[in-house]
């Protein structure tokens, strides 16, 4: 299907992936590529594992915005998707997911899924989806003014440098090394990365430069949103750490719940700014707030997650 204005629009991406024979993005290979069983029920693998050795939660919701989206109509589209993680994934076994059809109207259809292992939901969730409707009623925030990527370190060159540093201290170098080794399918470039002296006091709030690896191109709208999904769970709830990481490590983490509102158009394989904020952690739970940002201001997607999140002291070195 055609894309709709503003979706083609590159913005400083233009050269990328435009040539044929570049290698596609192994998010839509491989990792929402979806395996049909029977009506509204799929199967998805898995492409990337986390140092946990749980499922991404990410690339849950990915998979099962995939299926849902395969059981509406061309032309609607994802305006909200809420989820609950109520299991840990195992790794070792493909997930099954489970459509509902829970209403199909005229302007607004809602489906359901249940993502399965082992016989138990580990995964569910609600996808609103609406035929696009023009409207006078629009507004937004303005986007933050920040240092467009093509100035900063990726993520890559940003720990080496870190790593480099010889006053870096050993519980930093050891988590910085472990994110070094991960090999993820979606490119960040860090906004204000903060200096040693700054990780010991920082605010609950970051701002990163994403896009999925690999090209996707024009194509179908509810590709980019499902891949969207994926991204928007990369480091968000870490966002709720920052102020704490010098004094504590974490015993344990996981997404409970996140919701996402797509507001535009948007290409996934171009630059996308992501605004993250933690206003709240307490009980050991952790809040966080997202925009994700299209490069000529436009908010495309908005995201909340809450987390759980238990910690232990740092343990003093010996000074023996």
């Amino acid at each position: 299907m055609s894309a709709p204005e503003g979706l083609g629009d590159a913005h400083g991406d233009a050269n990328r992936g435009d040539l044929s024979g570049d290698l596609r993005s192994v998010l839509v290979t491989s990792v929402l590529n979806l395996e049909p069983l029977d009506e509204d029920l799929y199967r998805g693998r898995h492409y990337w594992v986390p140092t946990s050795q749980r499922l991404f939660g990410g690339q849950i919701m990915g998979q099962a915005l995939v299926a849902a989206a395969k059981s509406v109509s061309e032309d609607v589209h994802v305006h909200s998707l809420h989820c609950y993680f109520v299991r840990a994934g195992d790794p070792k076994v493909p997930v099954l997911y489970h459509v509902e059809r829970i209403r199909t109207g005229a302007s607004f259809s809602v489906r359901a899924v249940k993502a399965v292992q082992h016989g138990k939901a580990i995964f569910i969730c609600q996808a609103s989806f609406q035929q696009m409707q023009p409207s006078p009623l629009q507004h937004q925030f303005s986007m933050p003014s920040v240092p467009p990527p093509e100035e900063l370190l990726d993520h890559e060159a940003l720990i080496d440098q870190y790593l480099r540093d010889p006053n870096l201290h050993k519980k930093y170098r050891v988590g910085l090394n472990r994110v070094a080794a991960r090999e993820v399918p979606i490119e960040i470039k860090v906004v204000n990365p903060p200096t040693l002296t700054q990780l010991q006091a920082l605010e609950p709030k970051q701002m990163f430069w994403v896009r999925a690896r690999g090209y996707i191109g024009e194509g179908d709208i509810k590709m980019h949103c499902c891949v969207a999904a994926y991204i928007s769970d990369y480091a968000f709830l870490g966002t709720a750490l920052l102020p704490h990481q010098s004094k504590y490590k974490v015993n344990f983490m996981a997404s409970l719940d996140h919701s996402m509102w797509f507001h535009a158009p948007f290409r996934a394989d171009h630059w996308m700014l992501y605004e993250c904020e933690s206003p709240w952690a307490g009980g050991s739970r952790g809040l966080v707030h997202g925009r994700l940002w299209r490069r000529d201001g436009v908010l495309a997607v908005t995201c909340a997650q809450e987390g759980v999140i238990r910690l232990k002291p740092q343990v003093s070195e010996s000074k023996l």
